[in-house]
């Protein structure tokens, strides 16, 4: 957003002035000099390393509030001025955040209590690691929620003839889904849901069985291939023995362009961007790949030559899960490092960023652990078997909450804080295999989506009420306004509906709790950016409200 002269601001009080709207903010911060409330209510921020008066990304010729993604936060005193309980409420902002990223972004406004599964949080989603794919990339997420959650799970059907939904990525506000379809004459689809359950076919990028990963870079797709041994999941081998290992970019309809092979990998595992560049990882074979452009790949290697599968982007740095070992390791874009052995398992699988902190799931004792790092040192804390799962997989945060799948029931479970997790039911039930994987992952239409092996089918839940926006939030000063009404939940980027939820009884959702508003800090991560004139009312604001706020 281009500064505007400082005569220009004053122009804007009169059209921001109380008057104008159904009613004046609860609480107006902001945060360029201090967390002072301006509104006259005297709700007061206290927190930790926020840099205030930040000239680096002024708006309006106003400093603003840096917040580091680390450790940065701010928070309001337990007042119930601050709790909208079941009436309406509408929480704006003004974010800031960066085109080359080394870090999730996180959350904006949150007020959630994760025991009761009650309040609200806004945040901008970057689901990593989910297993093979970022799912979820720099996408607005509005929710609340009173402990409610779907009885039972939607089936959208199953996308072509596929025995595994390998990755889900969520683009330019569409689903998409690349499968495994093992057949001596089929090869690995590219998919697009339909919003129902129905799939269209974006064609077959390569030779091999399967398109292991998806991943969104500079408003493009691109997909991984793989010949997936399906043996590794106690089934009959495919008859097509065509070598992944190759990366193309889709150029619509059922066109894909090839980006080269990587190396002599024959398969690729996970993707994911760092510091505005694309990373691959192989599958069965050591290395992470750099896209240098046209059909130039820089192999970036791994710790001692170990097989690395997951990536994740964390504070810095990339994140990769083991398939020698259960190790995890950290690539900082010049050399490795071993962070140590999680529990004792063989293998490590997925990734996700929550509540500020990276956890990881395992083979084979079904377990997920916490990172944690202290005096140079790290440390991986148990945080709960799943059930009598022998593996854990896919790790995605939705709607204040974490989630998993598991192997061999094909389960998802939710994370209920200390080593509490609770089976939200099987979705997949095919008779007489050993094996069903919930493999894959993403938060799409407001509502949780997974595919499975072998049935190859897609379902999703609702945990509470959600808005999402599914589209790349622009880097950059934008606009954010979330509003509750009577019935439904609006999103807004710069003044414009983005999304709207499906209608609710307000009266089910009384988002009371004792937590306290927090700014800059929620149930994802330290948010990663700059904020200023963050706003909450007690009242939903109409679309001109929005408009004004977002000039």
């Amino acid at each position: 957003m281009c500064p505007r002269p400082l005569a220009a601001w004053f122009v804007l009080i009169p059209v921001l002035s109380a008057s104008s709207f159904a009613g004046p903010p609860v609480a107006v911060w902001s945060l360029e000099r201090d967390s002072r409330d301006s509104s006259g209510n005297g709700l007061d921020l206290t927190g930790r390393a926020v840099r205030f008066g930040d000239k680096a990304t002024r708006r309006n010729d106003r400093s603003t509030a840096r917040f580091d993604g680390r450790t940065s936060l701010l928070r309001a005193s337990d007042d119930k001025r601050l709790d909208p309980g079941t009436g309406p409420f509408s929480v704006t902002a003004w974010v800031h955040t960066e085109q080359s990223l080394d870090d999730v972004l996180g959350d904006v406004v949150s007020k959630f209590d994760p025991a009761r599964r009650t309040g609200f949080q806004l945040s901008i989603k970057n689901n990593v690691g989910v297993t093979n794919t970022s799912s979820n990339y720099r996408h607005v997420h509005f929710g609340i929620d009173n402990g409610r959650v779907d009885s039972s799970w939607t089936d959208h059907g199953r996308p072509g003839n596929n025995m595994y939904v390998f990755s889900l990525l969520v683009h330019k506000g569409q689903l998409y889904a690349g499968t495994c379809e093992p057949g001596a004459k089929e090869a690995g689809h590219v998919y697009l849901f339909d919003g129902k359950a129905g799939w269209k076919d974006l064609g077959t990028p390569d030779r091999c069985n399967a398109v292991s990963t998806l991943c969104s870079f500079g408003g493009e797709i691109y997909a991984g291939t793989t010949k997936y041994r399906l043996a590794g999941s106690s089934l009959p081998e495919s008859p097509n023995l065509a070598k992944g290992g190759r990366v193309f970019k889709y150029m619509g309809g059922k066109k894909w362009k090839n980006l080269g092979k990587l190396g002599d990998a024959e398969s690729l595992y996970g993707s994911v961007v760092y510091k505005n560049k694309l990373y691959f990882s192989a599958l069965y074979s050591p290395g992470l790949f750099r896209y240098d452009g046209g059909t130039k790949w820089t192999n970036c290697g791994t710790f001692e030559g170990k097989r690395v599968e997951s990536l994740a982007v964390y504070n810095g740095a990339i994140y990769a899960t083991g398939f020698d070992e259960a190790g995890v390791y950290r690539y900082d874009g010049d050399g490795w490092e071993h962070l140590g052995i999680v529990g004792k398992n063989t293998q490590t699988y997925g990734f996700a960023v929550y509540r500020g902190d990276l956890y990881v799931s395992s083979w084979p004792t079904g377990s997920v652990f916490r990172m944690e790092q202290a005096g140079g040192k790290t440390n991986w804390a148990f945080v709960g078997r799943l059930a009598m799962e022998k593996e854990s997989m896919p790790l995605a945060v939705y709607n204040g909450m974490m989630y998993s799948g598991t192997l061999p029931l094909g389960e998802v479970f939710r994370f209920d804080g200390g080593t509490k997790w609770t089976s939200l039911g099987k979705i997949d039930t095919t008779p007489n295999v050993r094996y069903r994987r919930a493999w894959s992952m993403a938060v799409f239409r407001g509502r949780l989506f997974a595919g499975v092996l072998p049935s190859g089918r897609v379902k999703s839940i609702e945990a509470g009420k959600s808005v999402t926006s599914d589209v790349e939030l622009p880097s950059g000063w934008v606009h954010l306004a979330a509003v509750k009404g009577g019935d439904r939940l609006r999103l807004y980027i710069n003044g414009k509906q983005v999304a709207v939820s499906s209608r609710f009884t307000a009266s089910k959702f009384n988002l009371s709790n004792t937590v306290p508003l927090t700014v800059g800090r929620g149930q994802h991560d330290h948010f990663n950016g700059s904020l200023s004139d963050v706003r909450i009312y007690r009242h939903a604001l109409s679309d001109a409200e929005v408009r004004e706020l977002s000039k």
